[in-house]
């Protein structure tokens, strides 16, 4: 089965239909990691537009939590936290409604899904190797697929050790015997300095995965975002990628 895998679309509806439209014909389900919302301004229609996806298994995020009042705010930073109190403002009952029942943690087979860490499902960063390390203790599957640091990564577990690799964009990965924790990247608000949405492409039935990048009218996100009054640093930082 083909999967196409999208994590951290963070209210940003134009790049999330930029990846869609880059994905089109690739793909016969797909897995979202979860922060459908938080930081963008299109909270509503992201939701709208993830749920109407084939065959979708979606996971909760730590904003999309905050969004529905299930983490308390105080632990976001400032811009952060004027963010989620405009998306508690604005979402719908139905988009509200979604994001309550969705689940921290979802098996597929080979694959272990959750949006931040398998020792903490929704808020923990693996962001080092030292935290990969620990995780691996945490799910049974040879592969899990998080998201959560906007991070396009992978750590190998290689005789109790991880083993950071970095994406190669110019190739497929042939997943082996090897145990991974696997990530994406952010479609809507990538941090790698590489401002171009980040999503990613997986065929289960040998374990191919692809990383890919394509770049969408930050502009336009950028225009809908101050429109709304959204913190000035958070329609900045698009621009660069952090």
């Amino acid at each position: 089965m083909r999967v196409l895998i999208i994590s951290d679309i963070h209210a940003n509806l134009v790049a999330l239909e930029t990846v869609l439209k880059d994905a089109e014909g690739l793909y016969e389900a797909v897995w979202c990691m979860g922060d459908l919302v938080g930081y963008g301004p299109n909270p509503n229609e992201c939701v709208e537009r993830v749920r109407a996806l084939p065959n979708l298994t979606c996971l909760t995020g730590n904003h999309d939590k905050a969004a529905i009042g299930e983490i308390d705010i105080s632990a976001f930073n400032l811009d952060a936290r004027l963010a989620i109190n405009w998306t508690q403002q604005t979402l719908t009952p139905e988009s509200r409604e979604y994001l309550v029942t969705r689940p921290e943690r979802v098996l597929h087979n080979n694959y272990t899904l959750v949006h931040a860490s398998p020792r903490q499902p929704v808020w923990e960063y693996i962001l080092d190797r030292h935290t990969a390390r620990q995780n691996f203790a945490h799910f049974d599957t040879p592969y899990c697929v998080v998201g959560h640091t906007h991070i396009p990564i992978m750590y190998l577990d290689s005789e109790g050790e991880a083993v950071e690799c970095r994406p190669n964009y110019d190739e497929i990965l042939a997943f082996n015997s090897e145990r991974l924790i696997v990530n994406p990247g952010s479609v809507g608000q990538p941090r790698d300095s590489n401002p171009d949405a980040a999503y990613a492409l997986l065929e289960t039935d040998n374990d191919h995965w692809e990383y890919r990048r394509v770049s969408y009218d930050i502009a336009e996100t950028q225009r809908r975002m101050a429109a709304n009054n959204l913190p000035a640093r958070l329609v900045a930082r698009l621009q660069k990628g952090w």
